[in-house]
């Protein structure tokens, strides 16, 4: 007991009456660094062993060798497959929000959920840690509340950070695909009527817009991509849609469907639809025109209003000044 008390007394003589509360948040710090080994251990996979011998192939003649074939491409994932369980979300629609998300921001590998919530960790233990080193380095004893603000304040930023960086390549992503969508679409219709199957003028059309969207481009190509492969053409349409999240895609997917679905005319149902997004496409020119003497309201007060003050009331104020002192 004697020795607890003078080591509370050390501390707070070293770093204040907050000396305790230091010391034992940095316990807790070393203890975690010293558990997350530990605790990111993977289990032994009983098929390890199988995994290995199905992937391994014997060279006849001369002394035999074992030469490991790669059956899978693999895309640098690999390490982060070992602690997907301890980062990926246990819910599947926890998940699948996650990994849609992700897809429609333009990050498709297969460890982008696992890498997603790895930076998210790690922004936001290393912005505790810079936190709590800054109030360690700080020359006052600053109070309880402040502490708590130093700390947690950098936590909440690193770990939030990665989702906002994601929502907003999410939302540049889909803004570029559905401005470049209607000239995608006259490009499509030319390809239509001039005898190409719809095929064929998707992949047309990824090739001649690459210079002006290539998201859009990109998107197009996988479709392409798995029509050839054999996959359902409904089915690869509406994949699309939902990789881009555009309204605009999934009308264009319901109207291909439709005209599938019913044997009308392609070509037709292109012209009108192309027709609509252009007029739609004006419109929404029409509406970020109409809204910007609303957003320099605020900046012509702060900047011509006060100048105009001056110019006009700063002589009789000067006068008025002189006048009575």
């Amino acid at each position: 007991m004697a020795s607890f008390n003078l080591a509370l007394e050390f501390l707070t003589a070293a770093f204040g009456p907050l000396g305790p509360l230091y010391a034992a948040a940095f316990a807790g710090f070393l203890m975690i660094l010293i558990s997350a080994p530990l605790a990111f251990k993977p289990k032994e996979d009983p098929f390890k062993k199988l995994r290995g011998s199905g992937g391994a192939m014997v060279i006849k003649g001369g002394p035999q060798k074992e030469a490991a074939v790669r059956l899978r491409y693999d895309g640098g994932g690999a390490n982060l497959e070992k602690l997907a369980p301890f980062l990926e979300p246990k819910d599947q629609k926890e998940f699948s929000e996650t990994r849609l998300k992700l897809i429609q921001a333009g990050y498709r590998a297969r460890s982008a959920v696992s890498t997603y919530h790895l930076f998210r960790f790690v922004l936001g233990v290393g912005a505790l840690a810079l936190g709590t080193l800054s109030v360690f380095v700080r020359p006052d004893s600053p109070g309880l509340a402040t502490v708590i603000l130093s700390v947690l304040i950098p936590g909440c930023v690193g770990y939030f950070l990665p989702n906002y960086w994601v929502e907003r390549r999410r939302q540049t992503r889909q803004e570029e695909v559905q401005n470049g969508f209607p000239d995608a679409l006259d490009l499509m219709l030319v390809c239509v009527e001039a005898g190409q199957s719809l095929d064929q003028a998707i992949l047309r059309v990824a090739t001649e817009i690459r210079g002006s969207s290539p998201t859009l481009a990109e998107e197009y190509e996988v479709v392409a991509n798995e029509m050839r492969a054999g996959k359902d053409r409904v089915t690869v349409l509406r994949d699309m849609a939902e990789r881009c999240g555009v309204p605009d895609i999934s009308s264009f997917v319901t109207v291909l469907v439709q005209s599938a679905t019913f044997g009308t005319s392609i070509s037709d149902a292109l012209r009108v639809y192309a027709s609509e997004m252009r007029d739609k496409r004006v419109m929404r020119a029409e509406e970020k025109a109409n809204t910007l003497p609303t957003k320099l309201t605020l900046g012509t007060m702060m900047f011509t209003v006060p100048p105009l003050l001056i110019i006009l009331v700063g002589p009789s104020i000067y006068d008025m000044s002189k006048t009575l002192f």
